[in-house]
């Protein structure tokens, strides 16, 4: 199959993107038609040759049919974003010069403070780390790692969000594609983007040793040299396993170590009880106010930290049990934006120290819907304060713009 995207600059013309089983996307300039001026991305029926890929525009005579791959009906089509050659090009660049990946991280512009406004939007894709690979029905939907990667991609290539927390393999093919995208003449996406590096993902989902949540990816000393703007930590408390306190002592040391750098720490923290199903976090007010108390009180100062925790009835009064400032989490994706938007919207007004969100799930697997258009609807109730109903109206709206932005350059 064939698409098609119309070209903003030039309302009049539309761009083809042929993927082919058997050779490199190619891209044509074709006049638009009539009845697909108020589209913005379509199926072409048809067959093309790839030697049409050098001339000039020639006339869209073919029957279309609406895009459903970006449609409320269908899934993200992740191939059509970063189709299968680009990600071939980031195992390319692994293989032949990896030091591509501190080249990218040292031209990166980044941002003079952590917040513009004082608050924050982050993407969460540290998940296949610790083993979690389930979305909605399938149990490995996050394992496929390009369509995982072309998400990630999808929502930190948009101006709207402001960046991406990750294990070393995804902040790495960030920083490969980035350097890709300016190599072949494009913008740099990761630019005054926040960058931040998840450090501990030992305690595997499932294992015996779940609560002994080892440092196994970021160091201090690497998110340093990678010129990444923060780190990410967890502690899950069981007052059951002694483990915890192993996690926990571990956490205190790398703030301690992160401070040295004036690196910021985002630092997920909260009780759970082990179930027959596994550990289930407890998300009432109480434990949460408990929790936070140790949490902020790890390591040699809590100048740098930021916490990341779970919104829940009484958020009010959890706000109120620390000064520090607070981001929320998404949890698992329940192919329920309106519950997830309320929930952000809620807590944006539960207290002052309520500054934003790091979420994963329910924005790189947001049900049918683009994982775009669910980010910059996130962004728009942590910076804008939308309502649930603007936030919904504002998907649909930028559904499935901008489909062409790595493609478009990185051939």
């Amino acid at each position: 199959m064939n698409y098609a995207q119309v070209d903003k600059r030039f309302p009049r013309f539309l761009h083809l993107l042929l993927t082919h089983t058997d050779s490199p996307t190619v891209t044509f300039i074709l006049y638009l038609c009539d009845s697909c001026e108020r589209l913005d991305w379509f199926r072409v029926k048809g067959e093309f040759s790839n030697t049409l890929a050098n001339r000039g525009p020639i006339r869209l005579d073919l029957e279309t049919e609406p895009l459903t791959a970006l449609s409320a009906n269908s899934a993200f089509g992740y191939e059509i974003f970063f189709p299968p050659s680009n990600f071939k090009m980031v195992t390319d660049v692994r293989v032949n010069d990896p030091s591509v990946i501190e080249k990218s991280a040292g031209r990166r512009k980044k941002r003079d403070k952590l917040t513009f406004d004082g608050r924050l939007a982050i993407l969460a894709s540290d998940h296949p780390a610790r083993r979690v690979t389930k979305s909605g029905d399938d149990p490995v939907a996050m394992g496929n790692r390009h369509s995982y990667l072309a998400r990630v991609l999808r929502v930190v290539t948009s101006p709207e969000f402001d960046g991406v927390m990750g294990t070393t393999d995804v902040i790495e093919d960030l920083l490969i594609v980035d350097q890709l995208m300016v190599e072949n003449g494009g913008e740099s996406f990761l630019d005054r983007k926040v960058l931040v590096g998840c450090m501990n993902r030992g305690g595997l989902s499932g294992s015996e040793f779940e609560m002994d949540d080892r440092f196994t990816s970021f160091t201090a000393d690497s998110i340093n040299r990678l010129r990444l703007d923060g780190a990410k930590m967890m502690f899950r408390l069981d007052l059951k396993d002694a483990r915890s306190l192993d996690t926990i002592v571990s956490c205190a040391e790398s703030v301690t170590q992160l401070n040295k750098y004036s690196i910021a720490v985002f630092l997920e923290a909260f009780s759970v009880q082990r179930t027959p199903e596994g550990y289930k976090a407890q998300k009432s007010a109480d434990e949460l106010i408990k929790t936070i108390g140790v949490a902020t009180a790890l390591g040699d100062s809590s100048s740098g930290i930021w916490l990341k925790i779970p919104y829940c009835e009484g958020f009010d009064r959890v706000a109120k049990s620390t000064s520090c400032p607070i981001l929320m989490l998404g949890g698992e994706s329940l192919g329920n934006l309106s519950g997830v938007f309320k929930e952000f919207s809620d807590g944006m007004a539960s207290g002052q120290n309520v500054r934003g969100a790091l979420v994963g799930r329910n924005i790189l697997y947001p049900g049918q819907e683009d994982p775009s258009a669910v980010a910059d609807a996130v962004s728009k109730i942590v910076h804008q304060n939308f309502t649930v109903e603007q936030a919904l109206s504002h998907i649909k709206s930028v559904r499935g713009q901008n489909m062409g932005k790595l493609t478009s350059v990185i051939a």
